[in-house]
């Protein structure tokens, strides 16, 4: 069962759909090349009032996406070297968004966008957001397009059922920055298993 997932699914919490996401299926295709992997590892960041968020600070040329539409792609520079891909997450004008960290390679009968054979497809080829953006060739022309087939970039829900118990959650990573109790919310989601 492949069953796309819609604005629907992105118009809630932004906590909410990071666990959600756990289990789904991020698709990209370029030209007649389709890659799959299953998400493994999301954060959550959530309204303006959320220290970490590049929202906190209110809209900007940057952020503006964050407020539009759930379901669209944001998607930045980060460090001025690595593409970061998040996904608008709740209401129109509530900037929220979910960052995609990790992912797994979801069949063994894949070669990369280049056209290369991966040779051990399940080692963690995508066990960072600058490697998943990377492999995936992912950069700022999908940035504010809503994630579909058409854009080239979806989500999918194949069926996974995922536990409560195979979810670990943690503060966020490299967020130091928001202080003592942003820092420190556990808003990133993890699957151990």
């Amino acid at each position: 069962m492949r069953k796309i997932l819609k604005q629907e699914f992105f118009n809630r919490n932004a906590s909410i759909v990071a666990r959600d996401l756990l289990g789904k299926f991020l698709v990209r295709k370029m030209g007649r090349k389709e890659i799959v992997l299953m998400i493994t590892e999301t954060e959550a960041y959530d309204g303006s009032h959320d220290k970490a968020s590049h929202a906190h600070k209110g809209k900007t040329a940057r952020t503006e996406i964050m407020f539009g539409p759930a379901g669209h792609l944001y998607i930045y520079l980060c460090y001025g070297m690595y593409y970061m891909l998040n996904v608008v997450t709740g209401p129109k004008e509530y900037p929220a968004a979910v960052l995609i960290r990790a992912a797994k390679l979801w069949t063994s009968d894949v070669q990369s966008l280049d056209g290369a054979p991966i040779k051990d497809w399940r080692a963690s080829l995508c066990d960072g957001p600058g490697k998943l953006t990377k492999f995936l060739k992912i950069d700022k022309k999908l940035n504010a397009l809503r994630a579909s087939p058409k854009a080239g970039l979806w989500f999918e829900d194949r069926g996974v059922k995922i536990k409560k118990r195979d979810i670990k959650k943690t503060p966020r990573v490299g967020v130091g920055y928001a202080g003592p109790v942003w820092s420190k919310k556990k808003m990133r989601f993890v699957l151990c298993c």
